[in-house]
């Protein structure tokens, strides 16, 4: 019996939802604090906009996927897909890897994180 497998990866990787539909990716969504209001890349705030603000002297803190968001999307994905690989944004740069690594440890072998040690160039 063949496997469904999803993949799926988050915006750092330069993949915005209109191209991941396009390439049959999942994308979660990097969040991240503009003045106090979360914001998602590429879903309420894009990048011509962020720079602007930038631009303007925003406050602007990093974040990563909560537990809880990447918990409901993968429960999504196992819904419609026997196995998930998720690669996030490098382990050398960020959270993000060990977050996923330990939500993974509770979806029964069917979520695999792979730390790919890159950053988007786009």
């Amino acid at each position: 019996m063949e496997k469904s497998i999803a993949v799926a990866t988050d915006t750092n990787s330069g993949i915005m939802q209109e191209e991941a539909e396009r390439l049959g990716v999942h994308v979660v969504p990097m969040p991240f604090v503009v003045d106090g209001e979360e914001c998602f890349e590429g879903v309420n705030l894009d990048a011509e906009r962020f720079y602007e603000r930038q631009i303007a002297g925003a406050d602007i803190v990093t974040s990563q996927p909560s537990i809880v968001d990447l918990g409901k999307r993968w429960a999504e994905l196992l819904e419609a897909y026997d196995e998930v690989v998720y690669i996030p944004m490098s382990s050398g740069l960020s959270g993000s890897c060990e977050t996923a690594c330990q939500v993974a440890a509770h979806c029964n072998g069917r979520v695999h994180v792979v730390d790919n040690q890159r950053i988007s160039v786009t």
